[in-house]
C-alpha cells in the first residue's frame, strides 16, 4: 500500500516556484527540492521522472495561477481605458519592485519559450488579454488596440528594468497613459 503524500501536488509546486523565482530555473534540481520540501529525491523522481517534466510542471502551476489572476482582473476592472491600464498595472506588480527581481522573472520566460506546451500557454493569455484590452477600449469608441497595447506594456517593462525609477505598477501606468494619448492624437 502506498505511502499518503505529505504535500499535495499543489504545495509540491508552489515551492519549486518560489525556488524557481528565487535562484532561476537551473536551481530547481530533485536534491535543491528535496531540501526544501522535506521529501526524498527519490519520492520526487516518483512523482515527476524528470528535472524538465518537474520543471514544466511548476511552469504549467504558475500558469494556471496567472490566468486565475488574469480572470479576476478582467473581471474587476471597468470598460475603459482607465480599465485597460489598470488591468495591466495590476498583472505587473508579480514582478517585483527591483530590477534583479525582473530579470530572474526573464529566466523563466526563456524556459516558457521552449517548450512547446508553456510557448501554447502564454499564446492564448496574450490572445484573452488583447481581447479584454480592446473590449475596454472599444467602449469608449477607441480602435482595437489589444494587442498593440500588450506589446507597449512588454516594451515598458523591459525598460523599467533598466532604469528601475519608482514602482513598477506606477511606470507601466504612466508609460500607458503615454500610449494611449499618443494614440488618441494620431499623427503629427
Amino acid at each position: 500500500m502506498p505511502r499518503p503524500r505529505t504535500l499535495s501536488d499543489e504545495q509540491l509546486l508552489d515551492m519549486v516556484l518560489g525556488l524557481v523565482h528565487a535562484e532561476g530555473p537551473e536551481a530547481a534540481s530533485f536534491g535543491a527540492v528535496a531540501k526544501i520540501s522535506g521529501l526524498s529525491g527519490s519520492t520526487l523522481v516518483q512523482r515527476f521522472g524528470t528535472k524538465a517534466a518537474m520543471l514544466r510542471a511548476c511552469l504549467l502551476r504558475a500558469w494556471d495561477r496567472l490566468d486565475t489572476e488574469t480572470a479576476r482582473l478582467i473581471q474587476s476592472v471597468p470598460e475603459t481605458s482607465e480599465g485597460a491600464i489598470d488591468l495591466l498595472a495590476g498583472l505587473s506588480k508579480d514582478y517585483g519592485d527591483d530590477a534583479a527581481s525582473y530579470a530572474e522573472g526573464l529566466l523563466v520566460l526563456r524556459e516558457d519559450l521552449r517548450d512547446p506546451a508553456l510557448q501554447a500557454r502564454g499564446a492564448a493569455w496574450g490572445k484573452t488579454l488583447a481581447i479584454a484590452l480592446d473590449r475596454c477600449l472599444r467602449a469608449e469608441g477607441k480602435a482595437p488596440l489589444g494587442r498593440l497595447m500588450l506589446s507597449q506594456w512588454q516594451g515598458c517593462l523591459l525598460w523599467w528594468g533598466f532604469e528601475p525609477r519608482g514602482s513598477i505598477e506606477d511606470y507601466v501606468r504612466g508609460e500607458l497613459r503615454q500610449f494611449l494619448k499618443a494614440v488618441a492624437q494620431g499623427p503629427g
